[in-house]
């Protein structure tokens, strides 16, 4: 019994202070609480942010690259190669499905991390319209940086002009619709 009490009071036993945040009741959160499916305010956050910037960022794409003469099956088969490599132009609508279905993961991967981290930094939530743009431009670098360079997609040369048009479209169809979706969830839950 003594050692039982001792486990559930154990300092080792809680989260790191990094990892935990404060309620205005002063109860302890970590992370994975501020995403609890109890609190459906931030399941909201993710859904609406995730889709919205979803939508947004694929039709920004579609525009921009059919502007360059690209077909929409393309693109999204595109997306796909990241998961097949180049075998992806080989499968036709199937691959542009899946390639859709990753864009739409990718997006909503986003929503939630910006949910959880707003969650623990409410000044992200309180100055959306400056925490959503830069972390638009965060999820750019990081997705062409680190997640392109990692994947099995057919890596391009780099291009100032491609890198300024894909910057402006987070700037508007990623980070600032995520951060606005959780302002607006999460301030008045």
């Amino acid at each position: 019994m003594k050692r039982a009490l001792f486990l559930q009071r154990s300092p080792l036993r809680q989260p790191p202070p990094s990892f935990t945040s404060q309620t205005p009741q002063g109860a302890t959160r970590t992370p994975a609480a501020a995403l609890s499916t109890q609190k459906p305010e931030a399941l909201l956050a993710i859904l609406w942010g995730g889709f919205i910037c979803g939508v947004l960022d694929i039709t920004a794409a579609l525009v921009v690259y059919g502007s360059f003469g690209m077909q929409p099956v393309r693109l999204l088969q595109g997306i796909a190669g990241g998961l097949l490599g180049p075998r992806t132009f080989d499968g036709g609508l199937s691959t542009a499905l899946l390639g859709l279905a990753c864009h739409f993961f990718i997006a909503f991967s986003a929503a939630a991390v910006y949910v959880a981290v707003g969650r623990s930094v409410p000044a992200l939530l309180e100055h959306a319209f400056l925490s959503g743009p830069l972390y638009g431009i965060a999820v750019y670098f990081f997705m062409n940086r680190v997640v392109v360079q990692l994947s099995a997609a057919t890596k391009y040369p780099f291009s100032v002009k491609m890198m300024l048009i894909g910057v402006v479209i987070h700037i508007f169809c990623v980070g600032t619709p995520i951060a606005l979706a959780a302002r607006c969830f999460l301030l008045r839950g």
